[in-house]
């Protein structure tokens, strides 16, 4: 057997020698190919400078930390009873649904897949508000990742339908009076059916003003866009539950998200032994020695640290003047040069918490908390660019196989080389790939929202759930494990931005600064304030006090 694997491993190898030869000639090769591109993009060869740890004093004692016997009682002890209750309320005290709503709701939806599911939480909301018909909402392929997935893809209608019939009424699609109601018939031309400007965050009453009057003229009214276009404020407490019993309830994933999901928190809670290697061609993931093996805690780290956020910070990441042009030039391409953060230097932005954490550092965080090298980490949203986003696509199919370089260009801006310290802190960090084969992944392949919605699910199953910088991912979570009473570490970005900045630091001293900046940090109940989301922050809305 071992020599079949060494046989078949050389083939692979040559291979890579091969690829990663021409990837180095081929610039030399044709200099006007790489040229040509100069002006459209960053260059991509440039801005790869192998990152160096920031924090080599603190990184190094990190490292000689001791690992621990058995797994920290106080870290991963389960949240105390806060005193707080989801609260729904229930189809006993709701009125009956009318029997002739006054016509169909269309919704497209953009962005990924958090902000899709806060818009189709909204659009129940506004059905209600105005007794329409929901269609099931349409999501809109997203420009960065190319993802056609659709509602049916992602969630379970029928459940979403089940859940919600006492509340409103839904249908998958248009009867056949309105399916000249597409997004194509929007696109051609000014239609009097389509709501085009509805106002972020707008009331109830501008809905009731603005958008009923069609629905009642029509029959149906869409509106397009749709994202972020309901107020927090000033509702009525049945439309706030409301949002929160479709956010927390209906909106559940298909059974293979939940089946391959199931899989992957199973593995991480009974990983297998020297003598027992990881089995992954069964969904189910149970085994005989499940039985004889305590279940094991973990933790999910959401590292967002891609190359728009980066960028859009403004912060010095540490990759050189090299990294701070590539950057810049993509500042100017992407937002013409217009950010904020753009005004202030380095020092400011991360005494203000303006940078977003890299994988070092979120590494740093979580083993000045006390998790040591025998830690279970799950990382999400560790997922593949495609080289045709930096405009390379065609140059070789040989290379690119006409889609994507997989397992060589990461999300993670910096690459490999920026999650290695990572990796070096916690060599037990596992994600999608090396937790199931290609097999099990072959149905959420490529496609980014069922990707999400995967990391989403063993998020919602984990011990703590940590991430690297604020964003939907992290909002959806937080509030989501919020409702269930579930420990989630929120960074102190402002502490942290200083304490990286301090360069004589010890690492007593640091530990010291972050365990005591994250006492009240790790899942505790915080009120929804004015303007904030419900999504985030779901209580007093959605919960009782007991």
């Amino acid at each position: 057997m071992e020599k079949m694997m060494r046989f078949q491993y050389k083939p692979v190898r040559r291979q890579e020698a091969i690829v990663g030869l021409f990837v180095l000639l081929f610039p030399v090769l044709l200099p006007c190919f790489f040229a040509s591109f100069s002006h459209a993009s960053p260059s991509t060869f440039l801005e790869w400078n192998v990152p160096k740890p920031r924090h080599l004093r603190l990184l190094t004692s990190a490292l000689e930390r001791e690992s621990s016997d058995g797994e920290p009682t106080d870290l991963w002890a389960p949240l105390a009873d806060q005193g707080w209750r989801p609260c729904l309320g229930g189809s006993v005290n709701a009125p009956p649904l009318p029997q002739k709503p006054e016509g169909y709701l269309q919704v497209f939806l953009d962005g990924g897949l958090n902000q899709q599911r806060m818009g189709i939480c909204d659009a129940v909301a506004v059905a209600k508000i105005l007794n329409a018909t929901l269609v099931i909402p349409y999501l809109e392929v997203n420009p960065v990742w190319l993802d056609s997935s659709s509602f049916m893809d992602i969630f379970d209608v029928d459940h979403f339908i089940n859940v919600l019939k006492d509340d409103i009424s839904i249908v998958k699609e248009l009867p056949d009076d309105f399916s000249w109601s597409t997004r194509e018939y929007y696109a051609t031309a000014i239609r009097p059916t389509r709501i085009k400007r509805a106002p972020v965050h707008a009331s109830a009453n501008w809905y009731l003003e603005n958008v009923l009057p069609v629905l009642r003229s029509n029959g149906i009214a869409a509106i397009s866009p749709f994202s972020h276009r309901l107020s927090f404020n000033n509702l009525p407490s049945e439309i706030q539950k409301l949002r929160c019993k479709v956010n927390f309830k209906a909106l559940v994933f298909v059974p293979h998200i939940r089946a391959l999901g199931d899989a992957l928190v199973h593995r991480l809670r009974y990983p297998p032994t020297e003598s027992q290697p990881l089995i992954t061609d069964d969904l189910t993931g149970t085994t005989d020695r499940n039985f004889k093996q305590m279940p094991q805690k973990f933790v999910v780290v959401h590292l967002r640290f891609d190359k728009d956020m980066a960028a859009h910070s403004a912060c010095d990441f540490g990759g050189g003047k090299a990294e701070k042009l590539a950057l810049a030039k993509y500042r100017q391409r992407i937002w013409g040069g217009r950010v904020l953060n753009s005004q202030f230097t380095d020092e400011e932005l991360r005494s203000q918490g303006r940078c977003p954490l890299t994988p070092e550092e979120i590494g740093l965080l979580l083993a000045a908390l006390g998790f040591d090298n025998s830690t279970r980490l799950y990382l999400a949203s560790h997922k593949v660019l495609c080289l045709k986003n930096f405009g390379f696509a065609n140059f070789s199919k040989y290379i690119v196989s006409q889609r994507c370089i997989h397992r060589r260009i990461f999300q993670v801006y910096g690459g490999e080389a920026r999650i290695s310290t990572l990796r070096e802190l916690f060599p037990k960090m596992e994600n999608k790939k090396s937790l199931a084969s290609s097999e099990e992944r072959v149905l959420i392949k490529g496609k980014a929202s069922l990707l999400a919605a995967v990391d989403y699910y063993v998020g919602m199953h984990s011990d703590i759930f940590v991430s690297a910088s604020p964003g939907n991912m992290h909002n959806a979570l937080v509030g989501h494990r919020t409702f269930e009473n579930m420990k989630t570490i929120r960074p102190n970005m402002p502490l942290l931005g200083q304490l990286f900045l301090n360069k004589n630091i010890t690492w007593s001293e640091f530990r010291q600064a972050v365990v005591e900046g994250h006492q009240n940090r790790q899942g505790q109940l915080r009120l929804r304030k004015l303007k904030q989301s419900i999504y985030t922050y779901p209580a007093p809305d959605c919960m009782c006090q007991a």
